[in-house]
């Protein structure tokens, strides 16, 4: 039975990686810091695992990976989900604080919770996802923290795949674009607050953007990440798979 390690897996493509992975028949454990969200996703998900972790804190993260591992009995795979989205201002206006807090989640707190799942997956010839973005393919106007770290996330997974290979972990990376739901919804109004512009305006003009004019579902995302962790996937590593309608910018 697989075991898995999803971060902020409480709502939105967590959840769904979460419940694919359950679905599946795999022991799967989730952290977050909403914890109405996890009492829903434990009630949805019978024997699911939670614990709430902050992926800003070194400390809480490295208390979480002990306690996954030992309820999991092990590690086979890890989804390095959490991220936060950080302010839509450019970069003369940005509060520097701002920028510290994005790069402390979804860059140093992706380094920290594998430096210490990487005992457990070298252990059970494990897989590492890690979620970037299509802002770490393109430059992503008002959004640099995001972008920087979404980029320096697809540097770290091509190093790791490199570093764990022999040890037979293969180390991917997704790169969703815009994602439907909440957090979709919360960066469209971000730019039309920004621009002036309407938020259908704003829609409009990111689908403009991508030959597939809609938004992705996170199933679709989650279905990818079953796919990655998979035997059928198994000369797969060190690479970055979009998965968002043929973007061509951000």
């Amino acid at each position: 039975m697989t075991r898995v390690l999803v971060t902020a897996g409480a709502s939105g493509i967590g959840l769904a990686i979460a419940r694919a992975f359950h679905a599946q028949g795999s022991r799967v454990y989730i952290c977050d810091i909403d914890d109405a969200g996890m009492a829903r996703a434990a009630v949805a998900m019978p024997g699911l695992f939670t614990r709430r972790c902050n992926i800003g804190e070194r400390e809480e993260i490295a208390a979480m990976v002990a306690d996954a591992a030992a309820v999991l009995g092990g590690i086979d795979v890890l989804v390095n989900n959490a991220g936060i989205g950080g302010p839509t201002k450019p970069v003369r206006d940005l509060d520097p604080a701002d920028w510290d807090a994005v790069i402390r989640v979804n860059l140093t707190g992706t380094f920290d919770v594998t430096r210490h799942a990487i005992a457990h997956l070298v252990r059970s010839r494990g897989v590492v996802i890690n979620m970037s973005s299509a802002a770490g393919r393109f430059g992503y106007a008002n959004r640099s923290p995001y972008s920087a770290s979404k980029w320096a996330l697809i540097g770290l997974t091509k190093t790791l795949a490199m570093e764990l290979g022999e040890y037979g972990i293969r180390v991917n990376a997704i790169a969703p674009g815009a994602v439907d739901g909440e957090r979709a919804e919360r960066v469209f109004r971000g730019r039309a607050e920004a621009s002036g512009q309407s938020i259908e305006e704003v829609k409009r003009a990111a689908m403009a953007g991508q030959s597939l004019k809609y938004l992705v579902d996170p199933a679709d995302i989650a279905a990818l990440a079953v796919f990655l962790a998979s035997d059928a996937a198994k000369s797969i590593s060190g690479q970055v798979l979009p998965i968002d309608g043929d973007m061509q910018r951000a």
